[in-house]
């Protein structure tokens, strides 16, 4: 690693004695993250790694074989610690956890769950790690991140979202892909994301690929899809500097369009317990919190992260009232809160689309003709009926590899965040295409990318109180850029 704009890394090396390995060089080669925040808590993670330098060295030109760039882990201990001041001063420090050990069977992965935090309040935190806590061999590590919690529903506050999806760091980093000098940073989106200092970041999906050559064939195939992604510089700076909630979709569950079927490498299980270890999502150990949840983020708005391949039924299966790509439960539970929540906004915030148009061949989601297209016009109806579309209720995908703004007629708007890079984007379809979901062209499309770029989908919500002019409402504003940080289409919509 190279570079960390907040703060600036200088040495990623340890020499100490007393190491648990007489050759291990301990740090935090994948830098540190905070995730799952709220109101009052949040997971903060890292990994302890043998060294920071990529084994095999940076061999992007030759396709990647799968080890160059990853990072071995390493035995050891890091403890968190948190502060209202970057500075860390003793009368600032708000907790100083316990010592964590970095075990293997955690893929040295340490994560630790902080509660009892302030409402709005922006903290700082660091990982101090050492080898051997008996002889307290410490690092003052140069990592220092940062995070806002949520304001919670009592509050008005403006708040910046970035979505973004379609993370395939082989397609990137292949010979046809990123050519630029900068290639070895990683995707330039995050740069950009970065610039426009975001409160919350949310992946829908597709963080890694485990389907994309070189393919995973066991565990440890992929766990280094996950360490070569957060290894590049832009990413680990872009973590440091953001909250962060985490959705998978097929490629960082299994492969492409996979559901809980066939016997295929990786399984069902294994897919679910990586994602659950490398993403910081719930509590170290904890396989039972089901990975859909809500968040109220302000007064004016509240997310919901729904869990898109845990419960679904087969793909094949016919479609019908029996099938279900988000399980009878997973449904009542969004049903339910959506009606309980008087948040202005409402964003439903979905691995796949609902609304599309997408490609008719496909049975992976909500849109596809043959795929879970009952279940998907069900809640549409639903909503439409309990008139949460004119109540401020708006969806938000990922999986595919385009941006859109598509409106359904009953009041639905859609956005697609779209890849994060140009290697990975593509032109979608469009309402009317015969080759698409929508044939007949029922939908609408205020935007679709006239030419294939990559990039993300930035949210804006402004409280009334911070609007322009005497008597303005609350307002969302939905952002689409490329991945140089280039603003191609903004729509607002407003209390």
């Amino acid at each position: 690693m190279s570079r960390c704009p907040l703060p600036p890394l200088l040495s990623l090396f340890l020499c100490c004695a007393g190491a648990l390995h007489a050759h291990a060089q301990p740090a935090l080669g994948q830098g540190i993250m905070a995730g799952e925040v709220t109101a009052d808590s949040v997971l903060l993670q890292t990994r302890l790694t043998d060294g920071s330098a990529l084994v095999d060295g940076e061999h992007f030109d030759d396709g990647d074989a799968l080890r160059d760039g990853d990072l071995p882990g390493c035995d050891g201990y890091v403890r968190w610690v948190i502060s209202t001041d970057p500075t860390f001063l003793v009368n600032d420090l708000i907790h100083t956890g316990p010592w964590l050990r970095a075990l293997p069977e955690h893929d040295y992965v340490v994560r630790h769950q902080i509660t009892g935090l302030a409402p709005g309040t922006t903290y700082y935190y660091r990982a101090d790690y050492a080898t051997d806590v008996e002889q307290v061999v410490l690092t003052q590590e140069d990592h220092v991140g940062t995070f806002t919690t949520l304001h919670g529903e009592d509050a008005a506050a403006p708040t910046r979202i970035h979505i973004v999806t379609g993370l395939n760091y082989d397609r990137f980093y292949a010979p046809e892909g990123y050519t630029g000098d900068d290639r070895a940073e990683g995707f330039p989106a995050c740069d950009a994301m970065l610039a426009l200092d975001p409160d919350l970041l949310i992946f829908t999906g597709d963080d890694v690929y485990y389907d994309k050559p070189p393919d995973a064939e066991t565990l440890a195939d992929m766990r280094a899809k996950w360490h070569r992604q957060f290894s590049r510089p832009r990413m680990a700076a872009l973590l440091a500097s953001v909250a962060t909630y985490w959705e998978k979709d097929d490629h960082d569950f299994r492969y492409n369009d996979s559901d809980l079927t066939r016997d295929r490498f990786p399984s069902a299980e294994l897919g679910i317990a990586t994602f659950r270890e490398q993403a910081p999502i719930v509590a170290q150990d904890d396989h039972e919190t089901p990975t859909y949840r809500t968040h109220r983020v302000s007064r004016d708005l509240q997310i919901w992260l729904v869990e898109g391949r845990d419960y679904r039924s087969a793909n094949r299966d016919e479609d019908g009232p029996g099938k279900t790509l988000w399980g009878a439960e997973q449904r009542d539970w969004l049903m339910r809160t959506l009606l309980e929540s008087d948040a202005t906004f409402k964003l439903l915030i979905s691995p796949t689309p609902l609304l599309g148009p997408d490609d008719a061949y496909k049975r992976d989601n909500h849109a596809n003709l043959d795929g879970f297209r009952h279940e998907g016009e069900a809640f549409i109806t639903w909503a439409q009926d309990e008139g949460l579309w004119d109540a401020g209720l708006a969806i938000v995908c990922g999986d595919r590899h385009w941006q859109y703004h598509s409106v359904h007629p009953s009041g639905a708007h859609e956005f697609s965040c779209g890849a994060i890079c140009d290697a990975n984007s593509r032109l979608g379809r469009h309402p009317g295409d015969e080759n698409s979901t929508d044939p007949a062209g029922e939908l609408t499309q205020p935007y679709r990318q006239a030419q294939a770029s990559g990039g993300f989908l930035s949210l804006v919500v402004t409280p009334a109180d911070d609007a322009d002019g005497e008597g303005a409402a609350a307002s969302i504003r939905y952002e689409f850029y490329d991945e140089r940080g280039e603003l191609l289409y903004r729509y607002t919509n407003q209390e």
